[in-house]
C-alpha cells in the first residue's frame, strides 16, 4: 500500500511538472514576491533582496537530488560570507519522507518544506531537481536542471562567474 500511494504521489508530480514545463520561469526574468514556506517564520523573497539566491527544489524520491546535497554543502560553505543564501525546497508530501532523506543526506543551507507545491508552482517547475540562480535584483541568472556528478565542475565555475559580477 506504501509503494501504491508513493508511486502515486510522484505521478501526481510528474504530472504537475509535465503542465507546468510550457510555462516554465525563463532566464533573465524577475521572479515575482513569493513566501518561502517552511520557515518556522513566514520568509519572503523580497526579505533576501540585495542578496543572490541559490533555489534549489528536492524531493525524497528524487535519486539525483542525493548526489546534488553533498555539492550544495560545499557551495554553501565556500560561499559563507558572500552575498548570496543557499535554499533548498522540499516538495514531498509528507514531511516524514523529507525528514528520513534527510537524515541520510545531511544539509548545511537553509531548508524549505512546501508539501502544497505552491512555490514550484509559482516558479512553474520543469524537473526534479531544478536550481535557480536568482541575483540581487531578483532576475533569474541561470537555471540547472537535473544533476549528475560531472555538473558540479560546471555549477561551481557558473556560480563563481556569476557572483564575481
Amino acid at each position: 500500500m506504501k509503494r501504491l500511494i508513493s508511486s502515486l504521489q510522484r505521478l501526481c508530480i510528474l504530472c504537475l511538472l509535465c503542465v507546468l514545463r510550457a510555462q516554465a520561469v525563463e532566464l533573465g526574468e524577475g521572479v515575482s514576491e513569493f513566501e518561502i514556506p517552511g520557515f518556522a517564520q513566514a520568509q519572503k523573497l523580497s526579505d533576501l533582496k540585495g542578496k543572490w539566491i541559490y533555489l534549489d527544489f528536492w524531493a525524497s524520491w528524487c535519486v539525483p537530488c542525493r548526489q546534488s546535497f553533498p555539492f550544495m554543502n560545499e557551495m554553501h560553505t565556500k560561499l559563507q560570507g558572500k552575498n548570496i543564501q543557499v535554499i533548498a525546497v522540499n516538495v514531498d508530501v509528507k514531511k516524514s519522507d523529507a525528514e528520513r532523506f534527510l537524515a541520510q543526506n545531511p544539509a548545511k543551507f537553509a531548508m524549505a518544506f512546501d508539501a502544497k507545491g505552491e512555490l514550484p508552482r509559482r516558479m512553474n517547475l520543469k524537473s526534479m531537481p531544478t536550481s535557480y540562480l536568482i541575483n540581487p535584483q531578483g532576475k533569474v541568472a541561470f537555471i540547472h536542471a537535473g544533476f549528475r556528478a560531472e555538473d558540479k565542475k560546471l555549477l561551481e565555475d557558473k556560480l563563481m562567474a556569476e557572483l564575481k559580477d
